[in-house]
């Protein structure tokens, strides 16, 4: 068994994260559906969409995705705020694995709801005075804040992740990342600024977790939410900046090459 010294790790993970951090990494990745938009609330939306979704096999969460696109006219904030009931029955049979039309259509009364009276989804998770200073905080009131509409259907609870349950919310922090960091590389879009990169909890999904318990990142035995947060306290330790560019590192040395 090799045993990895804090050196040697940084070193693999500064070189993997500045190799995987790259535009080449757009097309095959969820992140490519949002880079298909400028304005920032149609980022905002899509980019909610493509990270909620992204479980399974990655050409088929981004032709899904591209499918919901063309649903929504290919324009998501003018289409929240300004589709008739009638445009509705058109997402009528939509299904990703267990997410389905009844999940869709109730996210998208909520964002109607809520870009009705606000301009960026950033709040949504900030709070309204960007009072919310933790992820854990703020990914608790996102989670309650979505599903405070009196219509809330009680299956689509399970497709938006919250600590309070103690998931790992991998999918809501890669979103995070996508709104949050930006640099030269141009793959995250750093287009929220309530909060900080150095805030940021790693996504951590099956192949993350496997690659960072080989380095000795996690110590914890199961997939938590505080597994994320003993991850990224170690990533940290490399980058207390940008903790979270090490995603990149560690989803490419799992997925590319089976690390």
């Amino acid at each position: 068994m090799t045993t990895y010294t804090y050196a040697s790790i940084k070193a693999l993970l500064d070189d993997r994260a500045e190799r995987y951090n790259q535009p080449d990494f757009i097309p095959n990745d969820p992140v490519s559906i949002p880079h298909r938009f400028s304005k920032k609330q149609d980022i905002e939306i899509i980019g909610f969409f493509a990270a909620i979704l992204a479980w399974g096999q990655r050409r088929t969460i981004i032709n899904n995705c591209l499918k919901l696109m063309d649903l929504m006219d290919n324009a998501p904030h003018d289409f929240v705020l300004h589709h008739q009931e009638q445009d509705l029955k058109r997402f009528l049979g939509f299904k990703h694995r267990t997410f389905n039309d009844t999940d869709l259509l109730y996210l998208l009364h909520f964002f109607r709801q809520y870009y009705q009276q606000h301009d960026s989804l950033e709040t949504a998770f900030t709070g309204e005075q960007n009072e919310l200073k933790t992820q854990k905080e703020r990914l608790e009131y996102f989670h309650e804040l979505v599903f405070s509409l009196e219509e809330a259907p009680q299956r689509t609870r399970k497709h938006i992740a919250t600590p309070a349950r103690k998931s790992a919310c991998k999918r809501l922090n890669m979103y995070l990342r996508w709104m949050v960091r930006k640099d030269n590389a141009g793959v995250d879009f750093g287009i929220w600024h309530h909060m900080q990169p150095s805030e940021l909890i790693c996504p951590c999904d099956v192949h993350v977790e496997r690659v960072a318990r080989k380095l000795g990142l996690i110590t914890r035995p199961q997939l938590d939410w505080q597994t994320a947060e003993e991850l990224t306290a170690h990533l940290r330790t490399f980058d207390p900046q940008d903790p979270v560019k090490y995603d990149f590192a560690l989803f490419g040395l799992g997925i590319e090459e089976k690390f």
